[in-house]
């Protein structure tokens, strides 16, 4: 096998990792289990970081090696190609955190959800948000994540970033340039750079009047969301000053699918999946909205969900060719 032109032995490979990192490796891992969309063919090789050493390890192994990597948190907002990843995917699962001073200071691998009730109970308000972000602490950062009138730019006073050159800086979120569902690290200034983990600067609050909010938040979500399906989140980005989901719903397209995708009956900027779906019948839903939200409103919705892995050969609206 062959990975960016170079000779890829993943069965080496692993064998060093175990050596070096002290890390165990599988070749071959199918992906769908840990997304939320539950699609995603094989991993060349898969690791999981328990901790933020193992973390870095590995991303400074990849390298060292020049074996491209993914790193992945609880695998929502992307969706992962039927053809699985050419490389390493690394789970992050270092999940520590502390409150300190009115702060939380959270490991990339934290759930959001966690952090919003870990807080609560601190009583420390400003990440209730996160209780609808179905991502980790670092995703959240790398996407500004946001909902229910809050987002992450709101709150971030750090982040602790694993630079391309291998060194670590503290970054205050002044530097991140956090924008609507973005950051410097979805660019080239953040090309290569990797959140480690996170400072948010919250306020001091009655666990019961932040336990409330929660409890509001539960509620919106279980009424107007597809909780009990497979789904990546949104779909789309909300096009300034619009919803994209109101102009799916507008065009008509709730309930049309794609194989196994269809586009929510509940939330029209949700693409679910009945278990049988695939990566490409999701994207190719995706393309078919973009489509015909186009053709209708003169909008051009632009995906917020990644498409990550071996998508070569794929020709928008025809899929693999």
């Amino acid at each position: 096998m062959t990975v960016a032109g170079q000779a890829f032995d993943a069965a080496a490979l692993g064998s060093e990792i175990q050596r070096r990192v002290g890390v165990k490796t599988s070749r071959d891992e199918p992906l769908a289990r840990f997304t939320t969309m539950r699609v995603g063919g094989p991993a060349d090789l898969f690791a999981v970081a328990h901790n933020a050493f193992e973390l870095r390890a590995l991303v400074k192994f990849a390298r060292s090696r020049g074996i491209p990597y993914i790193v992945l948190g609880r695998g929502s907002n992307v969706v992962i190609s039927d053809r699985g990843v050419r490389g390493m995917v690394i789970q992050d699962r270092a999940e520590g955190s502390e409150i300190r001073d009115e702060r939380l200071i959270a490991e990339a691998g934290l759930p959001m959800a966690r952090a919003a009730t870990v807080t609560q109970q601190a009583g420390l308000s400003g990440l209730e948000f996160g209780l609808a972000i179905p991502g980790t602490v670092g995703g959240a950062v790398w996407a500004n994540a946001g909902a229910h009138d809050s987002d992450v730019a709101a709150v971030l006073e750090s982040a602790g970033v694993l630079l391309a050159d291998g060194t670590e800086r503290r970054l205050p979120a002044e530097e991140l340039r956090l924008g609507y569902r973005d950051s410097r690290f979805k660019g080239e200034l953040g090309a290569g750079e990797l959140v480690l983990s996170a400072t948010f600067r919250l306020q001091s609050a009655s666990a019961e009047v932040i336990k409330a909010r929660l409890d509001e938040i539960r509620r919106w979500r279980q009424t107007h969301q597809p909780l009990g399906l497979p789904s990546a989140g949104s779909i789309f980005r909300n096009p300034e000053g619009r919803s994209a989901g109101t102009l799916i719903d507008e065009a008509g397209l709730k309930g049309l699918s794609v194989g196994g995708a269809t586009v929510s009956e509940k939330h029209a900027n949700f693409i679910v999946n009945d278990r049988r779906g695939t990566a490409a019948d999701v994207r190719l839903l995706g393309e078919r909205v973009q489509a015909e939200v186009r053709q209708r409103f003169d909008v051009e919705l632009a995906f917020e969900i990644a498409f990550l892995g071996d998508w070569t050969s794929w020709q928008a609206g025809q899929g693999f060719q």
